[in-house]
């Protein structure tokens, strides 16, 4: 049984478009009809978490639009409880994705409603029966310290994937249990490493304890500032289909796992293996696996 999980974070809906390559600066070319699929890496992580059993409320905000109500819909049938998104008259949060022939994108977002996610509606929405609070950086950096403030006073443990990149609090930084970065966000926030270990002394400087490192294809790595010490966990092999939503699948397998009682190995063993299915399908949210599908796949 999963404990309760919050995700306080954002919901945008991904404007995705197919090409044969991406575009160079200036350059314009032909692309597939466009979809429309329900997104946002809030959203995407809480879909995540719910389709495979946890208990996860999502805390967010989406315009009163047609979008708000594909987003109100996803996010419910993926299992999330969605009485703490607030529906706004603005724009709902959007992202405009475009994917070549290997997998690759590129994103670029319009916020909209998400910006409008406050620290009052984070506060709200964390209780002392919450076991798992999971963030981003797609919302207010006011909200995401007001949510990590939240769940330190009731006890819950903090899992932040420090995407898109910005500099945060130290604050907001001691607060956080686990830190979720790719390889480019850890180099934004201590420096050009040549090895990974190379970074345990700079985070345990920056405050920061335990962070994990997804590493693409070749799966994660673990890094405890605290101990001085790591662990790798290979991926498995898939023909790549679409990379957009896999950070966001990793992110949340990872918060379901936690909220199951998993030590912090064995959730990233099983993120690494939901961020791989993910990357077999097209969108993110869609690309998703159940419980029972993850537990039946095999390669």
């Amino acid at each position: 049984m999963s404990a309760p999980v919050v995700v306080v974070g954002s919901l945008n809906a991904d404007l995705f478009v197919e090409v044969a390559a991406l575009p160079r600066p200036g350059e314009t070319v032909r692309g597939s009809d466009l979809t429309v699929r329900p997104g946002g890496k809030g959203a995407n992580q809480a879909a995540a978490a719910g389709l495979l059993g946890a208990d996860v409320t999502m805390i967010g905000a989406v315009g009163a639009d047609d979008h708000g109500r594909l987003l109100l819909s996803a996010a419910a049938s993926a299992g999330v409880r969605t009485e703490r998104i607030s529906s706004l008259e603005v724009a709902t949060g959007t992202a405009m994705i475009t994917v070549d022939s290997t997998g690759e994108n590129t994103i670029i977002i319009s916020p909209g409603a998400n910006a409008r996610l406050s620290a009052d509606d984070a506060r709200a929405g964390i209780d002392d029966r919450t076991a798992v609070v999971g963030l981003c950086l797609e919302i207010e950096a006011a909200t995401v310290a007001a949510a990590v403030a939240r769940a330190r006073e009731v006890g819950a443990s903090v899992v932040l994937n420090l995407s898109p990149y910005r500099r945060v609090d130290p604050v907001v930084l001691a607060g956080v249990d686990v830190l979720l970065v790719n390889e480019i966000e850890l180099e934004q926030l201590v420096g050009s490493v040549d090895e990974l270990d190379e970074a345990l002394g700079r985070l345990a400087d920056a405050g920061v304890g335990r962070t994990v490192v997804t590493l693409g294809d070749a799966g994660a790595a673990i890094l405890d500032a605290a101990t001085g010490t790591s662990r790798r966990v290979a991926s498995p092999k898939v023909e790549v289909v679409d990379t957009t939503g896999c950070g966001d699948a990793f992110a949340g397998a990872l918060i379901a796992s936690l909220a199951a009682g998993d030590e912090l190995s064995a959730a990233v063993e099983t993120a690494v293996r939901v961020g791989a299915f993910a990357a077999t399908g097209k969108g993110a949210q869609p690309s998703y696996p159940t419980s029972q599908q993850l537990a039946d796949w095999t390669l």
